[in-house]
């Protein structure tokens, strides 16, 4: 594909942590171009004037957004924007025939309800909700190569879902036991000034937050009970590391009597044969965040702990890769028909 007919992406909310994140990996990818890039507090500057490790790509400026300008200037929408924010505007972008992936959480849950139960307002485009493919690329792909609107799965449900869903499957643990325990950097927050967030609130500190009642936990609920044919409900634990990026997701789950080591390792191989994204590690190995920084892999690996009668599982994920702009630009490309893993396969910077 020449430079003239590469595919014209806009990227609305690019100074955010996951939209300069898109914009970093976009501007390596092969088969589209970046033609538009938003950012209300930054419009009017060069890109590397605000993110000097960008300097030296060529890259548009950042601009106010207008929405009446998107399809004539784009082909594909990338919004992350905050929820409630670019929910109309994604929905204007469809009715003008873009497709559109959206980055925060107002179009992963399917019932009106629930969004209204877990952000307080109406939902200001819930005639989409029925129609948006929840994007977490591995279970997806055939819904997401016809999708016109993608809504992109939170940091903390793609570490745990990746984790569990391939077990639910095959009916190897009993979901009522679900216990998640994550670990993110401090990145998961959005790019603003908050004093839990500054860095001598975080540095040499661990931190649980949120302990039941986060707003990831019903997305994660909703696709489980999406896979297992009924509602269940889980116990997530968040908390805080003192590091940027990345997720480390420990997962407690009781497995069905007589299930084997062979039965989850079958479980894993089965959902994950043509997975270019999931690392299945060897037995004794244990997921490291260093691994996955700045990437859209995902290592994983389980613990079979016979003495407890506890299935151990663990996830790492970068949060702003697998975790948000990664799996956009993995969804773009299921989108277009492209190659799944291209612009996506620089390996992690270790050490």
């Amino acid at each position: 594909m020449g430079p003239h007919n590469r595919i014209k992406v806009a990227v609305l909310g690019a100074s955010g942590y996951s939209g300069i994140e898109a914009v970093r990996i976009l501007a390596g990818h092969p088969f589209v171009e970046i033609a538009l890039l938003t950012s209300e507090h930054y419009a009017g500057r060069e890109v590397a004037e605000v993110y000097r490790h960008l300097a030296g790509i060529d890259l548009p400026p950042f601009e106010e957004l207008h929405g009446e300008e998107l399809a004539a200037r784009a082909e594909i929408v990338i919004s992350c924007l905050p929820e409630r924010v670019g929910a109309p505007l994604a929905a204007e972008a469809v009715r003008k025939g873009l497709k559109v992936i959206d980055v925060s959480a107002d179009f992963r849950l399917r019932d009106p309800a629930s969004y209204r139960q877990v952000y307080g307002a109406e939902h200001p485009a819930p005639d989409l909700l029925k129609t948006a493919v929840y994007g977490l690329s591995e279970f997806h792909r055939r819904e997401l190569r016809e999708a016109q609107i993608v809504a992109n799965p939170g940091c903390y449900p793609t570490g745990a879902l990746l984790g569990i869903l391939p077990l639910i499957r095959r009916d190897l643990i009993d979901p009522s036991s679900i216990v998640v325990d994550a670990k993110s950097g401090t990145t998961g927050a959005r790019r603003q000034a908050a004093v839990e967030q500054l860095f001598a609130e975080v540095n040499e500190n661990f931190r649980a937050y949120k302990v039941g009642n986060h707003r990831h936990t019903p997305e994660m609920e909703q696709e489980i009970g999406v896979a297992l044919g009924r509602e269940v409900a889980i116990m997530f634990v968040p908390h805080l590391l003192p590091v940027t990026r990345g997720i480390l997701t420990s997962i407690f789950m009781r497995p069905r009597g007589g299930t084997t080591e062979q039965d989850i390792v079958a479980a894993y191989e089965a959902s994950y044969a043509r997975a270019r994204f999931i690392r299945l590690l060897r037995s004794g190995e244990l997921p490291e965040l260093r691994n996955v920084r700045a990437t859209n892999f995902c290592e994983l690996s389980f613990v079979l702990d016979r003495r407890s009668q506890t299935l151990c599982v663990f996830t790492a994920i970068d949060n702003l890769g697998k975790g948000a702009a990664g799996q956009a630009v993995q969804n773009l490309n299921l989108m277009l028909g492209y190659d799944e893993a291209a612009g996506l396969l620089a390996a992690a910077p270790v050490p």
